[in-house]
C-alpha cells in the first residue's frame, strides 16, 4: 500500500487483496479541529460488484480452521506492534481521548484472539434419529458451514473494535466479507485490512469499500450473492436494511437509551463513579452509555451532589492530551443537536445541574434532573455526553419506567439486595442487565445484543459465529 501509514495520504478501496484509488474522494476531518486530515476513495456501483465477486470467488479456495486461526492471531500481533499508529488514528478520526483510544486498540487485539480461538472450536453434534420408529438403521450428525458472503456495515464511534467484532467471527467461520465502514471514521478499518493481508489472509476474503453509506448500502442489498448483513447503526437504517434484505440473514445492533437504577441500599460512591465514567466515555457516543438514571428518593439529593462534583472534575480537551477525559463529538452538527435537546428539556421543566455548554464540536458533560419520560433526552437516544436523572420510590414503579422504552440493549442496577437483583433480571426488558456496574459494561467474549428496537442477533465472537454459520444435518442410512 502506497504510503498507507501517513494520515495525509489518499486511501484506496481494498478489493481482492489490492488497493484501488478513485478520483472521487471524501475528506476525513480531524474531529478536534474540523480540518482535513486525510482523504478516502469513493466506491461506485462497479467497485461494489467487484468486491462481492471477489468475496464469492474466494469462497471456492480452501481456508481451513487452523489457517483462519493463524491469520487472526498474526493480525492481532501486528495490531499490537502498531498500537501507537492505531491509537493516534482513532484519536484523530473519532476524537476519542488517547487513553481510551489505546484501550480500544487493546480490546480489538483481544477480540481477534478470541475469534482465532473460536475458529478451532466450530463443531456439530450427534442427532439420535435412530430413536425414531423406522430409523433404527440410520445415524445423523450436524456440521456448521459458512453462510457465504457477509456484508458488514459499521458505525463511527468504535471503528476498530466493532469492525473486529464483525469481520473476526465471519472469517473464523470460513466466510468472506465486504466491509463498509463509516465514511467519517474509515481509516482504522483500512489499517486493519492491511494488517490482515500481511498476516496471510487470502485475497478476496476481506474487501473494504469506502464511500457514501446510502448508495453503497443500496448496491449491496441489490446483490443477491450477499447472503448476510451485519449492521450496527441507527434504528431507521436498520429497519430499511431488514426490509431490503428479504429472507437473507440480518444481524442488527441499533442502539439504546440505557437506563440505570441506583437503589437506596447501594454502594453510593461506586454508583456515582460508574454512572459518571460510563455516561461520558467517548463523549457519550456509545450505544450502552449511561443515559437515564433512576435514583431512589432516600439518596437522591446526596447522589446528585456527588455526581455533579465527580462530573465537573472531568477534563474536556484535545484527544491527544493524556489528561483529557472527554474529547469532541463526531461533528459540530451533532454537538449542536445535543445542545438543542438539552435546551429543549430545560424549557420543558428539566433542571440543568451542570454542563450544557458547547464550543464547536466539544460539549461539556451534562447532568439534567427533574426530567420526564416524554423529553427527547429520555425517550430517544442522545448519543452525547448527557445524563438525565429521575427520582423514584417504589421498585416495581422503576422497573416499569425502565421498560417504558422502545429500546432494550443493556441496563444497569446498583443494589446489595439479591432478591431485587433477581426480580430485575426477570422483569427488565433488555438483552443484558449489569448489576453493581453501569449499563456500559462490556467485555468482548460476552453475548451482546438487545431486544425491541435495539436489534436482533448477538455479537461476541462465539455467539456471532453461530449467526454467521449454518447448521447442516447429515443423515446416513446404514
Amino acid at each position: 500500500m502506497k504510503d498507507q501509514t501517513s494520515l495525509h495520504s489518499p486511501y484506496g478501496l481494498f478489493i481482492n487483496g489490492a488497493w484501488q484509488h478513485t478520483e472521487d474522494q471524501i475528506d476525513i476531518l480531524d474531529k478536534s479541529t474540523s480540518q482535513k486530515a486525510a482523504s478516502i476513495s469513493v466506491a461506485n456501483r462497479q467497485h461494489v460488484h467487484q468486491a462481492v465477486s471477489s468475496a464469492q470467488q474466494a469462497l471456492k479456495q480452501a481456508f481451513a480452521p487452523y489457517e483462519r486461526y493463524t491469520v487472526l492471531m498474526r493480525a492481532a500481533e501486528l495490531i499490537k506492534e502498531r498500537r501507537d499508529l492505531f491509537a493516534r488514528t482513532l484519536a484523530m478520526e473519532v476524537g476519542k481521548p488517547i487513553r481510551d483510544s489505546y484501550g480500544e486498540v487493546d480490546r480489538a487485539t483481544q477480540t481477534l484472539i478470541i475469534c482465532a480461538e473460536e475458529a478451532k472450536r466450530i463443531h456439530g453434534e450427534g442427532i439420535p434419529v435412530e430413536a425414531a420408529p423406522g430409523s433404527e438403521n440410520r445415524m445423523a450428525f450436524s456440521i456448521r458451514v459458512p453462510v457465504g458472503v457477509i456484508a458488514a456495515i459499521t458505525p463511527f464511534n468504535v471503528p476498530l473494535n466493532l469492525v473486529c467484532h464483525k469481520i473476526g467471527p465471519a472469517l473464523a467461520g470460513g466466510n468472506s466479507v465486504v466491509l463498509k465502514p463509516s465514511e467519517v471514521t474509515p481509516i482504522v478499518s483500512l489499517l486493519l485490512a492491511e494488517a490482515l493481508a500481511e498476516a496471510g489472509l487470502p485475497a478476496g476474503r476481506l474487501n473494504v469499500i469506502t464511500g457514501h453509506g446510502p448508495q453503497i448500502g443500496e448496491w449491496l442489498t441489490e446483490d443477491a450473492r450477499v447472503q448476510m448483513f451485519s449492521f450496527t447503526g441507527s434504528m431507521r437504517v436498520g429497519q430499511w436494511l431488514r426490509q431490503r434484505a428479504g429472507i437473507r440473514k440480518v444481524a442488527l445492533e441499533l442502539g439504546n437509551n440505557s437506563a440505570n437504577i441506583v437503589h437506596s441500599d447501594c454502594n453510593l460512591d461506586q454508583a456515582v463513579e460508574m454512572v459518571a465514567t460510563k455516561g461520558f466515555n467517548n463523549a457519550g457516543q456509545v450505544c450502552i452509555s449511561v443515559q437515564r438514571v433512576y435514583v431512589h428518593s432516600d439518596i437522591s439529593e446526596l447522589f446528585l451532589a456527588k455526581l455533579k462534583e465527580r462530573t465537573e472534575r472531568f477534563i474536556v480537551g484535545h484527544p491527544l492530551e493524556l489528561t483529557t477525559d472527554v474529547g469532541p463529538m463526531i461533528s459540530v452538527k451533532e454537538a449542536e443537536r445535543v445542545e438543542g435537546w438539552v435546551k429543549e428539556a430545560v424549557e420543558q421543566g428539566a433542571t440543568l445541574v451542570t454542563g450544557g455548554e458547547r464550543r464547536g464540536p466539544y460539549f461539556t458533560p451534562t447532568i439534567l434532573s427533574d426530567v420526564t419520560a416524554d423529553m427527547k433526552v429520555c425517550r430517544q437516544e442522545v448519543f452525547g455526553p448527557v445524563v438525565a436523572v429521575e427520582v423514584y420510590s417504589d421498585f416495581d414503579e422503576v422497573i416499569a419506567k425502565v421498560n417504558d422504552s422502545d429500546y432494550g440493549l443493556q441496563a444497569g442496577l446498583f443494589t446489595k439486595d439479591l432478591n431485587l437483583a433477581m426480580k430485575a433480571a426477570r422483569e427488565i426488558e433488555v438483552g443484558g442487565l449489569i448489576i453493581n456496574d453501569a449499563s456500559a459494561y462490556r467485555v468482548d467474549a460476552m453475548p451482546y445484543g438487545g431486544v425491541k428496537n435495539s436489534g436482533t442477533g448477538k455479537e461476541g465472537p462465539a455467539y456471532a459465529l453461530e449467526e454467521m454459520t449454518e447448521l447442516k444435518l447429515v443423515v446416513i442410512n446404514l
